[in-house]
């Protein structure tokens, strides 16, 4: 049995070799051998520091392969780029700053069994900051709402699947990734475990997740879901009930009262009110469309730009068919 250790990477010149060492000597202590990495650099912006230290781990270490991608695609899609290049039995999700620590591997190896095809590691006492612990929660409650994902179902980006998950994986097209989506749209919720484990701090630097960055990330779960567009149909009917029993109560209260009703400022907030509902409306459906429109266009996932690595035409596959 072969393991993939597939680790996107942005500005980890100064932690990615200590990721590679202490994870080999981590698989061989428990004997689970042979093993490759895949290491792609999502275009760090560190002048190029990233990229150097990986080709040196490629030259370095004969499993490892080195991918340098064109232009920078998040973390999920640098994901969707080192799962075209693995051919491991057993696919490791790990992160490139010890966060995610190769001391923890062996209970998540464990939990993948006849019953369960894929283990998420999840952490009882995390290190994160508020803000993205407050990120964490905020994405786990849209993903069970969106998605489906059972309420116990504990989940992080420590991640081990059996390789028919990645095979199918690898077929989704579309430009907006969300790993949580493809995983629980493959495997059925009573095939995929939940380990405990603990989460180490940072060995180096902050998390590259800005504010923004985790919007986009969030927003992509929309793209496994029709949930906004049935809620904004439905807010949609509920406006307009009570639109037309606004309007019954006012005709009643004319005839009663027989007196002259000044609703200007009524009509004009009402007005307001309901035309930011319909641009909201249009612009969620908009994003679907868009969203469409770019897949339909191959518009690609990722960009290879160089692959490093002794074993550099053996992991060498022809491209995905959105960059031919």
């Amino acid at each position: 049995m072969k393991y993939s250790i597939v680790i996107p990477c942005y500005k980890s010149s100064h932690t990615i070799r200590q990721v590679v060492e202490t994870t080999c000597a981590e698989l061989d202590r428990l004997g689970r051998t042979p093993y490759e990495f895949i290491l792609v650099d999502d275009f760090s912006p560190d002048g190029g520091a990233t990229a150097r230290e990986l080709k040196a781990l490629a030259t370095d270490f004969d499993c490892v392969t080195a991918i340098t991608l064109a232009h920078n695609v998040g973390q999920h899609n640098a994901l969707i780029c080192a799962l075209h290049y693995a051919e491991g039995d057993v696919i490791i999700f790990m992160d490139d700053d010890m966060q995610t620590h190769p001391s923890q591997l062996d209970a998540m190896l464990g939990g993948l069994d006849d019953d369960h095809d894929v283990v998420y590691g999840y952490y009882p006492d995390k290190k994160h900051s508020g803000f993205r612990n407050f990120g964490s929660w905020f994405t786990h409650m849209s993903v069970r709402i969106l998605i489906g994902k059972p309420k116990d179902m504990k989940t992080s980006s420590y991640v081990v699947m059996k390789k028919y998950v990645r095979d199918s994986i690898i077929q989704y097209p579309a430009h907006y990734t969300q790993m949580q989506g493809l995983i629980l749209r493959t495997v059925a919720a009573e095939r995929i475990a939940s380990v405990p484990i603990e989460h180490f701090d940072r060995a180096y630097g902050e998390s590259g997740y800005t504010l923004k960055k985790l919007l986009s990330l969030w927003s992509n779960i929309a793209g496994f879901s029709i949930v906004p567009l049935r809620f904004t149909q439905r807010f949609g009917v509920f406006t307009t009930l009570c639109g037309v029993l606004g309007l019954v109560w006012l005709l009643i209260r004319k005839i009663i009262s027989k007196t002259k009703i000044l609703g200007w400022t009524s009509t004009m907030m009402t007005i307001i009110i309901f035309s930011g509902i319909i641009l909201i409306t249009l612009g969620v459906v908009g994003e679907y469309v868009g969203r469409m429109f770019l897949t339909m266009g191959n518009y690609p996932q990722y960009v290879v730009r160089e692959v490093y690595g002794k074993k550099m035409q053996e992991h060498a596959r022809p491209l995905p068919e959105e960059q031919q």
